[in-house]
């Protein structure tokens, strides 16, 4: 298919690294982004301050953050986007169709959640927030399946950029759009205005289409084809060589900044950091920080192709525990605090980009929808699960400066097994259809 802005040709005034953020399969992946980021905002901050402003104590307050457990097994019906056909699907394409009705449940499920009272029944609370878990989990599912059809091969690093993108200002508007809205009126109505936000992807899948690369697996008929259907995805994943070792990478490599995350609130808290501060030096300087490693990351894609991007960036996820150490070490500073989240937050944002695209390329496009759901959950579950539990207990043990040294060290498992990946051969050998085959067919290497 043309690109509209190819035949206009003004992207030939722009500068040669920006033109493949303005193409129109990288723009799509950053609306289709926008409507990713929302339900999760939902589910976050957004509905912390609205229990919050409604009495309810903090003990419940924190257990609602399960309903985000939701999204970590999503790979359980993920396979029935890739296998089931819903009406309408011959007229406009089987991922578009999906789309659509990805978007109306999540509008569905958001206005659901505006809809019932804490105060009246915190349980009817709890399951509008599952919901909205459930619902946002199967758009996510289907948003990834169409940004990775979409994008060709080349484009999956500034592509998953833009996604990136998008989520964040998906999940930021969400957030300032309900708190606004509920500080005018009441929370009723801003949950309602930010289902709204379901439209930019829905509405991107009408404009942009079936995607050319989408590949549909065999029609279903019976007990025995919908069990292929739900084995096919992991069958092909771990029949391809070194499989184990691929999905042990996926489950380590974010296990150091994961136990850093979870606890550097806490070391804010523990030096004396005000709100303001926080929001200034952390959130503030945090976010656009993150914006610009997006762009970094995508530009380190396009220069320097998926392996090396990746080992880079995983170089790069080390360094800011490391920054954490001398914070803890230093004390209260405000240029510290600005220096040590600006740094993770960049970091984070190239990493974001790379390891999005080594993990998009490794879908094959027959089973697009449940393989990345697969290895979305594992990257992130391990981390949940693992570490948890255990870092307030470890900080305690060994202080922050130790812990952080520690974390740093626990991101070293990643960036090995993934060196070693490269020098055997094996990235490339590991590769799915998505990372290598263009919309005609033809393959290309990574």
């Amino acid at each position: 298919m043309t690109d509209i802005s190819e035949a206009i040709g003004w992207r030939s005034h722009l500068p040669v690294s920006i033109r493949p953020y303005t193409e129109r399969e990288t723009l799509a992946a950053f609306f289709v982004g926008v409507s990713s980021g929302f339900p999760y905002a939902m589910l976050g901050a957004t509905l912390t301050t609205r229990l919050a402003q409604d009495g309810i104590d903090k003990k419940s307050v924190t257990a609602f953050s399960l309903a985000f457990l939701v999204y970590n097994f999503k790979w359980l019906w993920a396979w029935v986007v890739d296998g089931v056909a819903l009406p309408f699907s011959k007229r406009l394409g089987r991922r578009v169709t999906w789309l659509l009705l990805g978007g109306v449940l999540v509008i569905a499920a958001v206005i659901n959640l505006a809809l019932v009272d804490p105060t009246a029944s915190l349980m009817a609370t709890a399951w509008a927030a599952i919901l909205v878990g459930v619902a946002g989990a199967t758009f996510d599912i289907v948003i990834d399946a169409y940004r990775i059809e979409t994008l060709k091969p080349e484009q999956l690093g500034p592509g998953s950029g833009m996604s990136q993108y998008g989520w964040r200002i998906g999940a930021t508007v969400a957030s300032s759009l309900a708190l606004l809205v509920a500080a005018k009126w009441d929370w009723h109505w801003g949950y309602a205005a930010c289902a709204s936000l379901a439209l930019p992807a829905m509405l991107t899948g009408l404009i942009v289409g079936e995607p050319e690369r989408h590949r549909e697996v065999s029609q279903r008929k019976g007990a025995a084809e919908v069990w292929a259907s739900i084995a096919g995805p992991l069958a092909d994943f771990f029949r391809r060589e070194g499989a184990w070792l691929i999905l042990a990478f996926i489950l380590v490599h974010k296990i150091g900044d994961t136990l850093s995350q979870l606890t550097v609130r806490l070391l804010f808290v523990d030096q004396g950091y005000s709100n303001k501060e926080i929001a200034i030096y952390d959130v503030g300087i945090g976010f656009w920080a993150f914006l610009i490693g997006i762009f970094i990351g995508g530009w380190l894609y396009a220069r320097l192709g998926l392996k090396r991007s990746v080992i880079w960036s995983l170089w790069g996820m080390t360094l800011p525990n490391l920054g954490f150490a001398m914070l803890a070490a230093y004390g209260h500073t405000n240029w510290g605090l600005a220096a040590a989240m600006g740094f993770e937050n960049l970091t984070s944002g190239i990493a974001g980009v790379t390891l999005v695209a080594y993990f998009s390329a490794l879908c094959d496009l027959r089973f697009t929808a449940a393989q990345y759901a697969l290895i979305s959950a594992a990257a992130s579950i391990v981390g949940r699960f693992m570490t948890g539990g255990s870092a307030g207990a470890l900080i305690e043990t060994m202080g922050y400066v130790n812990f952080y040294v520690l974390t740093a060290v626990l991101t070293l498992p990643g960036v090995v097994l993934f060196w070693w990946m490269m020098r055997t051969g094996l990235v490339d050998r590991s590769v799915g259809s998505a990372g290598t085959q263009e919309p005609d067919g033809t393959t290309v290497t990574v």
